[in-house]
């Protein structure tokens, strides 16, 4: 048991380690550009299915909260919502990234052909006056008026002198986790690409914590990232990780759910309805186990989306169960051609 916890531990620091990485640098790049990605929807519709899509692909809850934004402005339809949300994994993609990198790139673009097929389709099907004209709340952390300068050179001395809590913390878990990677305590067990891509990554990350000004790094790096996400990304990876080592290697239920890939299938879809990063790594992590096959994976990741939903609660709370219904739908109808061709 011991060994077991200490497994799930190490494996659920390596991740969240990752996951923390990439929303630092995901977030420095966001508000470097200003969110000048955001204007390249409006030009059409096909325009508006892809990039939204593109956008849900994109690691982390930022792409989804955008095209939300967008939609509660009229920006882009109700087709274009639900292809950003059937592309997007939340926070869970950064961890499929971690866990099962080729097969991750994989899944992210069949997700993105299944979204922008399924928006397109929404918006022939869907009266188009169900697109709501009330404005919700903007949940991005980019606003137009913010104007950021991410690496202010004049600033940097003065700001590692009076060196805030919050930056002396991250700048010390990154090197630690850097200090892992390179003793062999934490990643692959050899040098590969993905444990060089750790290092290359996790030395950005901790270039933008040194020299982001502090108004940056207290609203978005540490309000945002640290305290946000991380802790409920790292408990749920490690309960995650501890329950299914539990009940694969302990119980020895594999057999079980291999032979009940319906049930599975069915759970995975369910759970999916749930507004909230986490409960998906159950199923990745099934998954990586072996226990189920690619189609609930697929259709657990089409019917979630992390909680890039919850703002649409505040423009619409209509829209945002047509939504999931939509999701819902293609999620199962998916599982069950996998489930019946035996993928």
């Amino acid at each position: 048991m011991i060994n077991l916890i200490k497994d799930s531990l190490t494996h659920a620091i390596m991740i969240s380690g990752f996951v923390l990485v990439m929303m630092l640098v995901i977030e420095y790049l966001n508000v470097l550009t200003q969110g000048v990605w955001q204007r390249k929807l409006r030009a059409n519709r096909w325009q508006q299915y892809l990039l939204a899509a593109l956008l849900g692909a994109t690691p982390g809850c930022m792409g989804a909260f955008a095209v939300v934004a967008l939609y509660s402005h009229r920006v882009v339809s109700l087709g274009a919502v639900v292809a950003a949300m059937i592309a997007t994994s939340g926070d869970e993609a950064f961890v499929m990234l971690a866990m099962i990198p080729e097969t991750a790139g994989f899944l992210f673009l069949i997700l993105v052909f299944v979204g922008v097929s399924a928006g397109a389709l929404t918006d022939v099907l869907l009266d188009r006056k169900i697109i709501s004209q009330t404005e919700a709340q903007c949940e991005h952390d980019c606003h137009k008026e913010e104007v950021c300068e991410c690496f202010p050179k004049g600033a940097l001395v003065k700001q590692w002198k009076g060196c805030s809590f919050s930056r002396g913390v991250l700048t010390l878990a990154l090197i630690l986790f850097v200090f892992g990677l390179l003793a062999g305590y934490l990643g692959p067990p050899v040098w590969n690409w993905v444990r060089v891509t750790l290092l290359l990554t996790s030395g950005v990350a901790l270039f933008v914590v040194i020299t982001v000004p502090d108004h940056f790094l207290e609203k978005h790096l540490w309000e945002h990232v640290a305290k946000t996400h991380m802790p409920r990304v790292f408990l749920w990876t490690f309960g995650a990780l501890f329950v299914m080592h539990l009940l694969v290697d302990q119980f020895l239920l594999v057999g079980w759910m291999q032979d009940n890939q319906f049930l599975m299938l069915l759970a995975a879809c369910l759970v999916g309805l749930i507004p909230e990063s986490g409960p998906h790594l159950v199923f990745l992590t099934l998954f990586t186990q072996g226990a189920v096959p690619f189609s609930v994976l697929l259709a657990s990741s089409v019917v979630q989306d992390g909680h890039g939903m919850l703002p649409m609660l505040a423009d619409s709370r209509m829209n945002f169960f047509r939504v999931k219904a939509i999701n819902f739908a293609v999620g199962l109808t998916l599982g069950l051609i996998g489930y019946f061709t035996g993928w």
